[in-house]
């Protein structure tokens, strides 16, 4: 329980109400019913990827057991917010708890620095396979890939803890709408009694590191990469060594292209219906596209699919 102050009264409450997408009822249910087969195309989809690397003996290598992984981070991610969604697109009040609303920030949030943080790693493990071919099965082992595996995840929760909790103890004031689908920084900060410019200077700050440190890793990554493809003399083999980073820089350019309107300066006078859009396109969509990207992009994991349909 919160008590929020108005200027000129006050009532406790408990929780928030986000309007999500208003419309009809007619609307919400037909927005209910697209968004759950997205659902459950994105769990199956994604699913279906960790199937195939665990039932393919081809596939127990860095590359698949690290997009295994991935996929079972786009499952969580989407579950932290379409089910709320389309509870919202049934409820009358549109109301979420004061506690549920922090616990989908911080999952959200953590989930999605989690993904940040993967999406080096794939890049690393790319940049090993191409540029040291020869070392890399010493070098990328399985004891390192666990390492990496655990280590994305525990930096991701361990990322956005302090600013979450500083913002929870903060007064609200005035309307407790949050124009948006999820529980965002930038709606929340808004809705605060008197603004903090070292709150907003902090949240900015961890979002744009750790969306800047990843997304050049990545960079410097892929640019290493380049150099040594270009050296390759025939031109199959620098198609091969490109069709094995196409499908990771697709999702790298997705992902990093929609995230970054948002995050780095998260109290930016973006206009709501930006907002949803934006944040619908990396948090929804992206995961159920990037099993179809990583799919018809490789062969070996086509092949995998394959095989485990005929199972």
């Amino acid at each position: 329980m919160k008590t929020l102050s108005r200027p000129s009264n006050s009532s406790t409450i408990t929780g928030f109400i986000l309007l999500g997408f208003p419309c009809s009822k007619e609307g919400q249910i037909l927005l209910f019913v697209l968004f759950f087969i997205v659902y459950l195309l994105t769990l199956m989809g994604n699913a279906s990827i960790i199937c195939a690397v665990f039932w393919d003996q081809k596939l127990h290598t860095p590359m698949y057991l690290l997009l295994a992984n991935f996929s079972f981070l786009e499952i969580w991610y989407v579950t932290s917010t379409v089910p709320n969604m389309l509870a919202n697109f049934l409820s009358d009040t549109k109301v979420i708890s004061f506690s549920g609303c922090f616990l989908q920030f911080y999952f959200f949030f953590s989930l999605g620095s989690t993904e940040c943080f993967f999406l080096a790693v794939m890049a690393f493990d790319r940049y090993l396979a191409i540029c040291r071919p020869l070392h890399y099965p010493a070098l990328m082992t399985g004891r390192l890939c666990n390492i990496l595996v655990i280590s994305c995840w525990v930096l991701g929760f361990l990322w956005f803890p302090v600013p979450i909790i500083i913002i929870s103890q903060m007064s609200f004031c005035g309307s407790r709408i949050i124009d948006h689908f999820l529980c965002d920084p930038g709606p929340l900060l808004a809705l605060s009694c008197v603004r903090d410019p070292l709150i907003e200077l902090t949240s900015s700050t961890l979002s744009s590191l750790l969306l800047f440190i990843p997304f050049f890793f990545i960079m410097g990554s892929y640019a290493l990469v380049m150099r040594a493809v270009l050296k390759v003399p025939s031109a199959a083999g620098r198609r091969k060594a490109f069709s094995t980073c196409g499908s990771h820089l697709t999702v790298v350019s997705l992902f990093y292209g929609s995230v970054m309107v948002m995050y780095v300066s998260p109290t930016s006078e973006h206009t709501a219906g930006m907002q949803k859009v934006v944040t619908l396109f990396y948090s929804v969509l992206t995961p159920l596209i990037n099993p179809v990207i990583y799919s018809l992009r490789n062969k070996d994991m086509k092949h995998a699919m394959k095989k485990l349909l005929k199972i």
